[in-house]
């Protein structure tokens, strides 16, 4: 099983011949990303698996951000560039959890948390977070948490 640098590195090249702009320029821009991230202050070297799924992630999210923004100042095409650019990347991330998966982890990470009110918010996002690490969207875990909080 190749890694996740691995499957970039071969993906980029194959990109790169078959002439796919969008994949090129993707997988470009997330080397670059990751690059980055290895050479910032207090970095310690190459980015590990749980690491590189973290700046995938964070790529991820602010594209989400940009369709927002066009699509409500009137850009949908861009904001197709953008959704484009984010399927190209989901590629690398683990198989996403259904809601009802998400409901099951956020149920049991309630019950190891010991959580009685939506008080505990933060003691139950900090079992969870490590746990699901690109396998859900942060936006997601923390509503289905608020959700199930407020029903205790």
């Amino acid at each position: 099983m190749a890694t996740v640098r691995e499957r970039i590195d071969a993906d980029l090249k194959d990109a790169m011949r078959s002439k796919n702009e969008l994949t090129t320029s993707v997988l470009r821009m997330l080397k670059s990303a990751i690059k980055y991230k290895e050479v910032e202050p207090g970095a310690t070297g190459l980015l590990d698996e749980a690491s590189i799924l973290q700046v995938i992630g964070t790529l991820i999210k602010q594209r989400r951000d940009s369709v927002e923004q066009f699509k409500s100042g009137g850009r949908p095409e861009l904001a197709e560039k953008e959704e484009a650019e984010i399927s190209v990347l989901q590629n690398y991330l683990p198989k996403q959890l259904s809601a009802d998966e998400l409901r099951a982890e956020v149920q049991a990470a309630i019950t190891e948390a010991g959580a009685k009110s939506a008080k505990d918010m933060g003691a139950v996002m900090k079992v969870l977070t490590p746990k699901l690490q690109g396998r859900a969207e942060g936006r997601a875990i923390s509503e289905e948490v608020k959700n199930q909080l407020s029903k205790l």
